[in-house]
Protein backbone atom coordinates (compact mmCIF):
# COMPACT_ATOMS: atom_id res chain seq x y z
CA UNK A 1 0.00 0.00 0.00
CA UNK A 2 1.00 3.28 -0.61
CA UNK A 3 3.04 4.83 2.76
CA UNK A 4 0.89 8.19 2.45
CA UNK A 5 -1.93 6.09 4.03
CA UNK A 6 -4.05 5.88 1.02
CA UNK A 7 -4.81 2.49 -0.31
CA UNK A 8 -7.13 2.06 -3.95
CA UNK A 9 -8.58 -1.14 -4.51
CA UNK A 10 -9.77 -2.60 -7.87
CA UNK A 11 -11.03 -5.62 -8.80
CA UNK A 12 -10.41 -6.05 -12.93
CA UNK A 13 -11.62 -8.63 -15.61
CA UNK A 14 -8.71 -9.57 -17.48
CA UNK A 15 -6.66 -6.24 -17.48
CA UNK A 16 -3.73 -4.96 -15.93
CA UNK A 17 -3.28 -2.75 -13.08
CA UNK A 18 -0.90 0.07 -12.21
CA UNK A 19 -1.11 1.88 -9.14
CA UNK A 20 1.77 5.19 -9.29
CA UNK A 21 2.54 7.17 -6.25
CA UNK A 22 0.15 9.74 -7.43
CA UNK A 23 -2.71 7.30 -7.30
CA UNK A 24 -3.26 7.40 -11.35
CA UNK A 25 -4.72 4.11 -12.22
CA UNK A 26 -4.48 2.45 -15.80
CA UNK A 27 -6.01 -0.37 -16.73
CA UNK A 28 -7.39 -2.34 -20.17
CA UNK A 29 -10.25 -4.85 -20.21
CA UNK A 30 -13.89 -5.21 -18.72
CA UNK A 31 -14.08 -4.55 -14.68
CA UNK A 32 -16.04 -7.34 -12.93
CA UNK A 33 -17.42 -6.19 -9.64
CA UNK A 34 -16.79 -6.84 -6.73
CA UNK A 35 -19.76 -5.83 -4.17
CA UNK A 36 -18.55 -6.60 -0.73
CA UNK A 37 -15.93 -7.75 1.43
CA UNK A 38 -17.26 -9.17 4.86
CA UNK A 39 -14.17 -9.88 7.66
CA UNK A 40 -14.67 -11.91 11.56
CA UNK A 41 -11.66 -12.03 13.67
CA UNK A 42 -9.30 -11.60 10.87
CA UNK A 43 -6.22 -9.47 11.96
CA UNK A 44 -6.88 -6.84 13.62
CA UNK A 45 -10.78 -6.94 12.77
CA UNK A 46 -12.46 -8.07 16.09
CA UNK A 47 -15.20 -6.88 14.99
CA UNK A 48 -17.28 -7.68 12.35
CA UNK A 49 -16.41 -5.49 9.10
CA UNK A 50 -18.55 -4.98 6.03
CA UNK A 51 -17.06 -3.09 3.11
CA UNK A 52 -19.72 -2.15 0.47
CA UNK A 53 -18.03 -1.77 -3.18
CA UNK A 54 -19.95 0.65 -5.61
CA UNK A 55 -18.91 1.70 -8.85
CA UNK A 56 -16.16 2.72 -10.02
CA UNK A 57 -12.87 3.21 -7.88
CA UNK A 58 -12.89 2.80 -3.75
CA UNK A 59 -10.57 4.38 -1.94
CA UNK A 60 -9.38 3.21 1.51
CA UNK A 61 -7.95 6.26 3.91
CA UNK A 62 -6.31 6.54 7.14
CA UNK A 63 -3.42 7.14 9.26
CA UNK A 64 -0.30 4.34 9.09
CA UNK A 65 -1.38 1.44 11.19
CA UNK A 66 -5.30 1.65 11.20
CA UNK A 67 -5.57 -1.85 9.09
CA UNK A 68 -5.73 -0.27 5.32
CA UNK A 69 -3.42 -3.07 4.51
CA UNK A 70 -4.89 -5.87 6.39
CA UNK A 71 -8.09 -5.49 3.78
CA UNK A 72 -5.72 -6.09 0.95
CA UNK A 73 -4.61 -9.27 3.07
CA UNK A 74 -8.15 -9.96 3.68
CA UNK A 75 -8.74 -10.47 0.13
CA UNK A 76 -5.59 -12.51 -1.20
CA UNK A 77 -6.15 -14.95 1.87
CA UNK A 78 -9.42 -15.78 1.24
CA UNK A 79 -8.19 -16.07 -2.54
CA UNK A 80 -6.46 -18.94 -0.85
CA UNK A 81 -2.71 -17.36 0.19
CA UNK A 82 -0.58 -20.14 1.42
CA UNK A 83 2.31 -17.98 2.62
CA UNK A 84 2.44 -16.32 5.69
CA UNK A 85 5.27 -14.04 4.88
CA UNK A 86 3.31 -12.36 2.15
CA UNK A 87 0.65 -11.81 4.69
CA UNK A 88 3.64 -10.42 7.01
CA UNK A 89 3.14 -12.72 9.29
CA UNK A 90 5.36 -15.72 10.52
CA UNK A 91 2.58 -18.46 10.78
CA UNK A 92 -0.80 -18.52 9.58
CA UNK A 93 -2.72 -18.57 13.06
CA UNK A 94 -1.01 -14.78 13.67
CA UNK A 95 -3.79 -13.72 11.28
CA UNK A 96 -6.65 -14.62 13.58
CA UNK A 97 -7.30 -11.66 16.09
CA UNK A 98 -4.60 -12.66 19.02
CA UNK A 99 -6.70 -10.59 21.56
CA UNK A 100 -5.77 -7.40 23.48
CA UNK A 101 -5.88 -5.84 27.38
CA UNK A 102 -9.66 -5.16 26.89
CA UNK A 103 -10.28 -7.88 24.34
CA UNK A 104 -9.95 -11.90 24.63
CA UNK A 105 -8.07 -13.28 21.79
CA UNK A 106 -10.99 -15.12 18.74
CA UNK A 107 -10.44 -18.88 18.38
CA UNK A 108 -11.13 -18.56 14.63
CA UNK A 109 -11.08 -16.13 11.52
CA UNK A 110 -13.02 -16.07 8.26
CA UNK A 111 -13.52 -13.31 5.13
CA UNK A 112 -15.97 -13.39 2.78
CA UNK A 113 -16.10 -11.90 -0.76
CA UNK A 114 -19.30 -11.55 -2.76
CA UNK A 115 -18.92 -10.75 -6.72
CA UNK A 116 -21.84 -9.63 -8.76
CA UNK A 117 -22.55 -13.10 -11.30
CA UNK A 118 -25.43 -11.82 -12.92
CA UNK A 119 -23.89 -12.04 -16.70
CA UNK A 120 -22.80 -15.23 -15.57
CA UNK A 121 -19.03 -14.83 -15.62
CA UNK A 122 -18.66 -17.23 -13.19
CA UNK A 123 -19.17 -20.88 -13.96
CA UNK A 124 -21.64 -20.78 -11.12
CA UNK A 125 -25.84 -20.80 -12.00
CA UNK A 126 -26.40 -17.34 -9.13
CA UNK A 127 -26.55 -13.84 -9.11
CA UNK A 128 -23.83 -13.48 -6.81
CA UNK A 129 -20.83 -16.02 -6.08
CA UNK A 130 -19.66 -15.86 -2.16
CA UNK A 131 -16.07 -17.10 -1.73
CA UNK A 132 -15.52 -17.62 2.10
CA UNK A 133 -12.55 -19.02 3.71
CA UNK A 134 -12.59 -19.73 7.89
CA UNK A 135 -9.20 -20.55 9.36
CA UNK A 136 -8.87 -22.19 13.15
CA UNK A 137 -6.26 -21.87 15.47
CA UNK A 138 -5.98 -25.83 15.56
CA UNK A 139 -4.57 -24.83 11.54
CA UNK A 140 -7.83 -26.30 9.82
CA UNK A 141 -8.77 -23.97 6.73
CA UNK A 142 -11.80 -24.75 5.14
CA UNK A 143 -13.51 -22.75 1.92
CA UNK A 144 -16.73 -22.49 0.45
CA UNK A 145 -18.31 -21.39 -2.49
CA UNK A 146 -22.31 -19.92 -1.92
CA UNK A 147 -22.01 -21.55 1.40
CA UNK A 148 -21.05 -25.35 -0.09
CA UNK A 149 -17.65 -26.73 1.35
CA UNK A 150 -15.28 -27.17 -1.56
CA UNK A 151 -11.19 -27.54 -1.82
CA UNK A 152 -8.63 -24.88 -2.25
CA UNK A 153 -8.54 -26.41 -5.96
CA UNK A 154 -12.05 -25.12 -6.54
CA UNK A 155 -11.40 -21.75 -5.13
CA UNK A 156 -8.20 -21.49 -7.49
CA UNK A 157 -10.05 -23.13 -11.05
CA UNK A 158 -12.87 -20.97 -10.19
CA UNK A 159 -11.04 -17.87 -10.37
CA UNK A 160 -8.32 -19.01 -12.96
CA UNK A 161 -7.46 -16.74 -15.95
CA UNK A 162 -10.02 -13.97 -14.35
CA UNK A 163 -6.54 -11.92 -12.92
CA UNK A 164 -8.18 -12.30 -9.45
CA UNK A 165 -6.51 -14.74 -6.90
CA UNK A 166 -3.94 -15.24 -4.43
CA UNK A 167 -1.24 -14.50 -7.63
CA UNK A 168 -3.09 -12.69 -9.58
CA UNK A 169 -2.77 -9.20 -11.19
CA UNK A 170 -5.82 -7.55 -9.42
CA UNK A 171 -4.36 -6.67 -6.17
CA UNK A 172 -0.96 -5.12 -6.68
CA UNK A 173 1.04 -4.17 -3.43
CA UNK A 174 3.84 -2.16 -2.91
CA UNK A 175 6.36 -2.55 -5.07
CA UNK A 176 4.56 -4.77 -7.01
CA UNK A 177 5.09 -2.63 -10.03
CA UNK A 178 8.63 -2.23 -9.70
CA UNK A 179 9.62 -6.26 -9.64
CA UNK A 180 6.98 -7.19 -12.80
CA UNK A 181 9.20 -4.23 -14.31
CA UNK A 182 12.58 -5.76 -13.12
CA UNK A 183 11.35 -9.75 -13.33
CA UNK A 184 12.70 -11.99 -15.78
CA UNK A 185 10.99 -12.38 -19.01
CA UNK A 186 9.74 -16.02 -17.92
CA UNK A 187 8.39 -14.42 -14.91
CA UNK A 188 6.56 -11.13 -16.90
CA UNK A 189 4.81 -13.68 -19.38
CA UNK A 190 3.14 -15.64 -16.57
CA UNK A 191 0.88 -12.09 -16.12
CA UNK A 192 0.80 -11.47 -19.85
CA UNK A 193 -0.20 -15.29 -19.84
CA UNK A 194 -3.00 -14.57 -17.04
CA UNK A 195 -4.40 -11.51 -18.53
CA UNK A 196 -4.47 -13.34 -22.03
CA UNK A 197 -6.76 -15.90 -20.50
CA UNK A 198 -4.27 -19.34 -21.38
CA UNK A 199 -2.78 -20.06 -18.03
CA UNK A 200 -6.35 -22.07 -17.11
CA UNK A 201 -5.35 -24.55 -20.17
CA UNK A 202 -2.08 -24.91 -19.31
CA UNK A 203 -2.64 -25.66 -15.90
CA UNK A 204 -4.97 -27.83 -16.92
CA UNK A 205 -2.26 -29.29 -19.54
CA UNK A 206 0.05 -29.47 -16.54
CA UNK A 207 -2.43 -31.73 -14.42
CA UNK A 208 -2.74 -34.27 -17.68
CA UNK A 209 1.24 -34.34 -17.89
CA UNK A 210 1.05 -35.03 -14.18
CA UNK A 211 -1.17 -37.82 -13.75
CA UNK A 212 0.28 -39.07 -17.06
CA UNK A 213 3.56 -39.42 -15.67
CA UNK A 214 1.79 -40.85 -12.28
CA UNK A 215 -0.24 -43.50 -14.77
CA UNK A 216 3.74 -44.27 -16.31
CA UNK A 217 4.91 -44.76 -13.26
CA UNK A 218 2.51 -47.34 -11.95
CA UNK A 219 3.10 -48.87 -15.45
CA UNK A 220 6.83 -49.48 -14.64
CA UNK A 221 5.89 -50.84 -11.65
CA UNK A 222 3.03 -53.26 -12.55
CA UNK A 223 5.65 -54.61 -14.95
CA UNK A 224 8.42 -55.20 -12.53
CA UNK A 225 5.66 -57.02 -10.40
CA UNK A 226 4.71 -59.02 -13.49
CA UNK A 227 8.84 -59.85 -13.99
CA UNK A 228 9.23 -61.03 -10.65
CA UNK A 229 6.08 -62.92 -10.58
CA UNK A 230 7.25 -64.59 -14.46
CA UNK A 231 9.76 -65.55 -12.73
CA UNK A 232 8.28 -67.21 -10.12
CA UNK A 233 5.72 -69.08 -12.51
CA UNK A 234 8.14 -72.42 -13.31
CA UNK A 235 8.36 -73.30 -10.04
CA UNK A 236 4.54 -72.57 -9.09
CA UNK A 237 3.69 -74.34 -12.08
CA UNK A 238 5.86 -77.40 -11.34
CA UNK A 239 4.41 -77.57 -7.90
CA UNK A 240 0.55 -76.95 -8.91
CA UNK A 241 1.16 -80.13 -11.16
CA UNK A 242 2.03 -81.58 -8.09
CA UNK A 243 -0.43 -80.46 -5.71
CA UNK A 244 -2.99 -82.24 -8.53
CA UNK A 245 -1.22 -85.36 -8.96
CA UNK A 246 -0.84 -85.45 -4.84
CA UNK A 247 -4.77 -84.44 -4.50
CA UNK A 248 -5.56 -87.58 -7.15
CA UNK A 249 -3.57 -89.82 -5.58
CA UNK A 250 -5.12 -89.50 -2.64
CA UNK A 251 -8.26 -89.77 -3.64
CA UNK A 252 -7.57 -93.18 -5.32
CA UNK A 253 -5.89 -94.24 -2.04
CA UNK A 254 -9.11 -93.34 -0.26
CA UNK A 255 -11.45 -95.18 -2.29
CA UNK A 256 -8.59 -98.25 -1.90
CA UNK A 257 -9.05 -97.91 1.83
CA UNK A 258 -13.04 -97.71 1.78
CA UNK A 259 -13.05 -100.94 -0.31
CA UNK A 260 -10.43 -102.15 1.96
CA UNK A 261 -13.02 -101.86 4.50
CA UNK A 262 -16.18 -103.06 2.75
CA UNK A 263 -13.98 -106.39 2.26
CA UNK A 264 -12.91 -106.72 5.81
CA UNK A 265 -16.52 -106.35 7.64
CA UNK A 266 -18.29 -108.72 4.39
CA UNK A 267 -14.95 -111.21 5.13
CA UNK A 268 -15.40 -111.13 9.18
CA UNK A 269 -19.28 -111.62 8.54
CA UNK A 270 -18.81 -114.77 7.21
CA UNK A 271 -15.45 -116.19 9.40
CA UNK A 272 -17.92 -114.68 12.34
CA UNK A 273 -21.25 -116.89 11.00
CA UNK A 274 -18.66 -119.78 10.42
CA UNK A 275 -17.47 -119.46 14.07
CA UNK A 276 -20.71 -119.73 15.58
CA UNK A 277 -22.01 -122.15 13.88
CA UNK A 278 -19.18 -124.31 15.17
CA UNK A 279 -19.20 -123.34 18.47
CA UNK A 280 -23.12 -124.22 18.52
CA UNK A 281 -22.26 -128.15 17.66
CA UNK A 282 -19.52 -128.28 20.40
CA UNK A 283 -22.24 -127.06 22.89
CA UNK A 284 -24.49 -129.59 21.58
CA UNK A 285 -21.60 -132.42 22.16
CA UNK A 286 -20.50 -131.09 25.17
CA UNK A 287 -24.20 -131.09 26.62
CA UNK A 288 -24.65 -134.88 25.20
CA UNK A 289 -21.42 -135.96 27.17
CA UNK A 290 -23.33 -135.13 30.43
CA UNK A 291 -26.29 -136.77 29.84
CA UNK A 292 -27.10 -140.20 32.38
CA UNK A 293 -27.86 -142.18 29.23
CA UNK A 294 -25.04 -141.43 27.01
CA UNK A 295 -22.73 -142.22 30.46
CA UNK A 296 -24.27 -145.65 30.64
CA UNK A 297 -23.25 -146.17 27.44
Amino acid sequence: MPSDGLAVLKILYKSIVFHYNNFNTFYIGETMRLKRLEAYGFKSFADKLVLNFNEGVTCIVGPNGCGKSNISDAIRWVLGEQSPKKLRGKNMQEVIFNGTESRRALGYCEVTLIFDNEERTYDVDADEVIIKRKLFRSGDSEYYINNKQVRLLDVTDLFRDTGIGKDGYSVVGQGKIDSLLSAKPEERRQVFEEAAGISKYKAKRQISQNKLLKTNDNLMRIKDKLDVYESRMAPLIKQSEEALKARELKGRLKNCEVNHYIYLTEHNAEEKKTVTNRLASLKGIYWLTKTPKYRKK
